[in-house]
């Protein structure tokens, strides 16, 4: 079997599909929104690999030091995402995918790897218990139900940033704290929006667009961060109206 993994670069980013999305004709503004996101993050040395196929099998990493995310530590990656669905599962690409960024980390000197967990498995997370089998470890939690794993290569550990660990903000309005990593953003903003328009709702919609912005989020998770009336709610998008109605009514 001829397996062939891709890594997007500068070169061939405007001709890739991004796997979370495939779009191959008809734009979407979600995958060119992080398309432009990602231009600028390869220049770090953010790292998007993927299977050569038109299905989400995918790792997405970057140097802890410029990954946009609220986590505190020096020389580690930090994993975005890992992917592989539908018939692809149980094939062992999720473990090629992995053993690729375990070896990338060793051979560039990193001090280890980590990514967030929680002590449930939540949506939108990459499986923990996968994670777990390569000998990743909770090294830092919150109160709230996350974790921050990592493998450590020379007993150093990373650690959640100060302003995570109590997720509240002045805000009472609702609020979002969003970023253009994932591409399914685009449209859930729209639909936030035309509600809250159409409800005479007020609502703090917060773009994360610089790395210090995201260093310096009130919650774990850099794509998506829902708060209301100045508590934490979810980072789960919100997939529908219903949803976000749920959330009001509290």
């Amino acid at each position: 079997m001829d397996i062939n993994f891709v890594n997007l670069t500068a070169e061939n980013l405007a001709d890739e599909h991004l796997s979370c999305i495939i779009r191959s004709k008809k734009p979407h503004p979600g995958v060119e929104a992080k398309r432009l996101w990602l231009s600028d993050r390869l220049k770090e040395g953010h790292v998007f690999r993927k299977l050569n196929v038109k299905a989400p099998v995918f790792i997405e990493y970057a140097p802890l030091e410029t990954a946009w995310v609220p986590i505190n530590g020096d020389n580690y990656y930090y994993i975005y995402c890992l992917w592989v669905s539908g018939g692809y599962n149980g094939k062992g690409y999720g473990k090629m995918l992995m053993d690729y960024c375990l070896a990338d980390a060793r051979e560039k000197g990193k001090s280890g790897i980590c990514m967030l967990g929680s002590t449930k498995q939540k949506s939108w997370l990459s499986d923990q218990s996968f994670a777990k089998k390569f000998g990743f470890e909770a090294v830092d939690a919150t109160d709230y139900g996350y974790e921050l794993l990592a493998l450590s290569f020379d007993g150093t550990k990373p650690e959640f940033a100060p302003n995570v660990k109590t997720p509240k903000i002045e805000n009472k309005e609702l609020t979002i704290y969003y970023d253009m990593q994932c591409p399914y953003i685009c449209q859930k903003i729209g639909i936030i929006k035309q509600y809250c328009e159409e409800k005479n709702i007020p609502v703090s919609l917060i773009q994360v667009d610089t790395l210090q912005k995201a260093k310096e989020l009130p919650c774990v998770f850099n794509n998506w961060g829902v708060f209301y009336k100045g508590n934490f709610e979810t980072v789960n998008l919100i997939m529908d109206v219903s949803h976000l109605e749920r959330i009001l009514k509290k």
